[in-house]
């Protein structure tokens, strides 16, 4: 597992652990059932903690995962795959997302849903929030295929491309060099 430099800034810090709840590379999955996806979601405040869910919970939530990881790849300039916006639109359904103004006069986007379809909808109004404040298209996915870790890009010209240029970025520039010298010899 791959850990990147710094977190993303606020809310988006826990859409960005979302997404990190699996390690591509290793195999290794936090949210590898019922439990441990309800365990997750209380620890971080979006499910209330009497809340029991099921496998059908637990495979909506991955779905949103991964077409989080997707959205986050197109923020590195990738196309978003077909039937994404789908997906992440029925969630956004199931969850009721409505406007909620506080007595300050703010305003934000809350689930008028319960259980893993609230915590879920929470989530992607962190995401609408965060593409409003434009803090989204910093957010992207390892630009190397096995890893896909999401990190926040701190670089002043966007332009980063891996969750740990170190690690992953050193790995790609190997690979592309090794394949170069392979043809060329």
């Amino acid at each position: 597992m791959t850990t990147s430099k710094a977190a993303a800034p606020g809310a988006l810090a826990t859409v960005q652990e979302f997404v990190n709840t699996i390690d591509l590379e290793g195999g290794a999955d936090s949210l590898d059932s019922p439990d441990a996806l309800a365990t997750w979601l209380v620890e971080r405040g979006l499910l209330d903690p009497g809340d029991r869910l099921g496998e059908a919970d637990l495979r909506r939530a991955l779905e949103v995962r991964e077409g989080l990881r997707t959205l986050l790849q197109a923020n590195a300039g990738h196309v978003v795959a077909s039937g994404v916006a789908e997906s992440l639109n029925a969630a956004a359904r199931n969850a009721r997302l409505v406007v909620r103004f506080s007595e300050d006069g703010s305003a934000s986007l809350e689930p008028d849903a319960a259980g893993v379809e609230a915590a879920l909808g929470r989530l992607l109004g962190i995401v609408v929030g965060s593409m409003r404040d434009e803090s989204w298209a910093r957010l992207k996915v390892c630009a190397r295929d096995e890893c896909r870790w999401a990190f926040y890009d701190h670089s002043k010209n966007r332009s980063g491309r891996w969750c740990v240029m170190e690690v992953c970025g050193n790995k790609e520039k190997a690979r592309t060099y090794r394949r170069r010298h392979a043809h060329a010899g």
